[in-house]
């Protein structure tokens, strides 16, 4: 079975060769909103939420990461679950207290936060923030005293390198995300000589898109090391401990689904060893995934506008590219381009005969969102899928590139379908022009 048709197999229908997304047929739903547009299963997103909540111990909590994708109703729905969220910026705080996220229920990480961000998310008591400098603290300490509140703040630190691991590394080298390991104490020192800060715990994150449990395992077990040291250090147990999210999905052929069982009897075993550390005693720990939690439920439909033949190449054009889904043209971290997994959503049923290159409506070479896929015989009119679209597609792209309007985005839920963005529309490429 290849990757489309487990996907498929594991979320999906297809009726008479057409995918069904939630029970509805896609070709309906492009009639209905247009293309190109992303188109989310509500179910997809519940399961995934069960799944990662039957794998993690009662002491884990988990924080929904906004970055992955930010619709309101996508924060709604994980804030039902009893969810918290996980920010990095200014913005992403206002589009969770818009969702209805208590500002207790926030983290806030990130290396670039601005005075005026911090500010922001003090004056409204944001649950914790995760400094990742000594300026950061300074600023931070500053506004505090200038307002006369307090902030409740965890460190964020860079692991060594024995901890590292995933697609893509966020700690375990140089870096400028947190403060590395071997400065922890310096950091301690500054932190607990000012009163208005109130010293949380810490934050470890190390990789993400991490397909391995043995990987998070041994990210979690550093973390726990790091974590006892400290609380050693000040004579009580840490409130917080966050590893970060890294939990991955397999977006290429060659990838294997992370093992949530295995993963499961690690974090049980993990759990047992610590229970009863004076350490750890109370602690919280707090994971913070997003692609896991909504990479699987998202589909970027879009649609074959004109096929063309150059020099022996056959090329489908499509009415959407790297504008909404930079990730999958390959521009976004990844050294060599792989293709997502991708379908002629109309065509299931039909045996792949041609082999094209899948290409945007955009003046550069870049906007190529496939090569060399074996697809049926397509024609003009056609629907192109792109599977794995939940997380950092729309929200992680140069949506003003061309000047072409945005996409809109689909709930489907119990076989309805609910608009959660409108189509982006030319007057409102100048609407904030004065």
């Amino acid at each position: 079975m290849d990757h489309v048709q487990a996907l498929i197999a594991r979320h999906f229908s297809t009726p008479g060769g057409v995918l069904h997304i939630g029970g509805v047929a896609v070709d309906g739903i492009a009639d209905r909103f247009g293309s190109p547009l992303f188109a989310y299963d509500s179910a997809v997103l519940d399961r995934k939420w069960t799944q990662l909540r039957h794998v993690l111990p009662q002491q884990f909590q988990i924080y929904y990461s906004v970055k992955a994708n930010p619709n309101q109703a996508i924060l709604r729905r994980f804030l039902g679950k009893g969810c918290g969220l996980e920010i990095a910026s200014g913005g992403e705080f206002h589009q969770a207290i818009q969702a209805g996220c208590s500002p207790d229920n926030i983290l806030f990480a990130g290396p670039g936060k601005t005075e005026n961000e911090l500010e922001f998310v003090l004056k409204q008591g944001i649950g914790e923030l995760h400094v990742e400098s000594s300026l950061e603290i300074k600023r931070t300490i500053a506004i505090c005293r200038r307002l006369g509140i307090r902030a409740r703040v965890a460190l964020r630190i860079n692991p060594s390198g024995e901890a590292q691991g995933g697609a893509m590394r966020m700690g375990g080298k140089p870096a400028p995300f947190g403060i590395d390991e071997e400065q922890v104490d310096g950091i301690l020192d500054q932190i607990m000589s000012d009163p208005v800060l109130e010293f949380q715990g810490i934050h470890l994150f190390a990789g993400t898109q991490i397909l391995d449990d043995s990987i998070l395992i041994n990210q979690y077990r550093k973390g726990l090391e790091i974590a006892k040291r400290v609380a050693q250090r000040l004579h009580q147990p840490l409130h917080t401990v966050d590893f970060g999210g890294g939990l991955g999905i397999p977006y290429f052929a060659h990838e294997q689904e992370l093992n949530l069982e295995r993963l499961r009897e690690s974090l049980r075993v993990l759990m047992d060893d610590i229970r009863h550390d004076p350490l750890l005693a109370g602690t919280k720990f707090i994971v913070e995934p997003g692609r896991f939690l909504v990479g699987e439920s998202g589909i970027y439909v879009t649609r074959v506008t004109d096929i063309k033949v150059s020099r022996g190449k056959t090329f489908l054009i499509l009415d959407g590219g790297m504008n909404h889904h930079l990730a999958a043209s390959g521009n976004l971290g990844q050294v060599i381009k792989r293709n997502f997994p991708v379908a002629i959503l109309n065509k299931l049923q039909k045996e792949a005969t041609d082999v094209v290159d899948l290409v945007g409506p955009l003046c550069t070479p870049l906007d190529t969102l496939g090569r060399d896929v074996s697809l049926p015989k397509a024609e003009v009119g056609d629907l192109i899928g792109i599977f794995q679209s939940g997380a950092y597609a729309r929200a992680a792209s140069p949506l003003g590139f061309l000047s072409h309007p945005s996409p809109c985005e689909v709930m489907i839920q119990d076989g309805q379908l609910r608009e959660i963005r409108r189509r982006g529309t030319y007057e409102a490429l100048t609407a904030d022009m004065t």
